[in-house]
């Protein structure tokens, strides 16, 4: 609730002059304003690290995903790339984990490099035979 005191007074002009007077009123709606505007600053903020975060995250998924593609290019032939990319287009998680896991292994230096596409189908068998079939039987 807004409230005004207005004064009128008579000048020596004749003419009448209105003053106002803050209230209480006055003093609280300036409070809550200064309230909601250190709120408001407070989730810009909260916003703006948040952003930072996901960014830096995104920047260091496409750095790992670039340092993994290079290796791809040494690691595999060229029959294996065009199998791998078949199968990525069907199958991203998979490539995905066969990527993952042939870097490790080149790591590791536990693999034969380059991996043909033989060995690559070989790969893609193994993690294959982990995921679960699903049977339908007619009753």
């Amino acid at each position: 609730m807004l409230r005004l005191n207005i004064q009128v007074s008579a000048s020596t002009d004749g003419e009448e002059t209105v003053g106002e007077t803050m209230s209480v009123a006055d003093d609280e709606l300036a409070q809550i304003r200064a309230a909601r505007q250190s709120e408001i600053q407070q989730q810009l903020e909260a916003q703006a690290e948040q952003q930072m975060q996901t960014e830096s995250i995104e920047a260091a998924a496409e750095e790992e995903a670039n340092i993994i593609a290079a290796a791809m290019r040494t690691i595999l032939t060229p029959e294996a790339r065009d199998r791998l990319a078949r199968v990525e287009l069907g199958h991203p998680e998979l490539a995905s984990t066969v990527k993952k896991h042939l870097f490790t292994l080149h790591q590791a230096n536990r693999i034969n490099i380059p991996v043909d596409e033989e060995m690559l189908k070989r790969i893609l068998q193994g993690l294959e035979s982990n995921r679960r079939e699903t049977t339908i039987r007619r009753i």
